[in-house]
């Protein structure tokens, strides 16, 4: 699929851990996929996406999930305590809503390739 259609279609997509304890669901499209350069994303090399918790459902694992909080900590980062990845964080918008990052890269079936970034400058912010 072209990258700009791909960008703009709003589906459910799964996603996971590596080791699959925990898996969730969630409404997304790829609008705006933060490339963010903070010590913590760019280690990782994470790609997020920020939703509405309204979009997105854990289907297993919450349990398996432990938190991750540095810098100014309003940005709770959850990784599985087996295999260490980081599918998603919780945090609280600008507007106030909670909201939920997803890791693109944890999802099922992305080709990261068609995805157009957008850099943050988290290192500064």
């Amino acid at each position: 699929m072209a990258g700009a259609v791909y960008n703009l279609v709003m589906q459910t997509y799964k996603g996971k851990c590596h080791c699959g304890a925990v898996t969730f669901e969630a409404d997304l499209d790829f609008a705006k996929v933060l490339k963010c350069n903070c010590s913590h994303c760019e280690v990782k090399g994470l790609l997020l996406r920020f939703i509405p918790k309204a979009n997105f459902t854990i289907i297993t694992g919450e349990s398996e999930l432990t938190e991750y909080l540095f810098h100014k900590k309003f940005i709770h980062h959850l990784f599985c305590k087996h295999c260490g990845v980081e599918p998603f964080a919780r945090g609280v918008g600008a507007d106030g809503k909670e909201t939920i990052a997803i890791n693109v890269r944890a999802l099922e079936g992305i080709d990261l390739d068609s995805l157009t970034l957008t850099p943050f400058d988290g290192k500064s912010w």
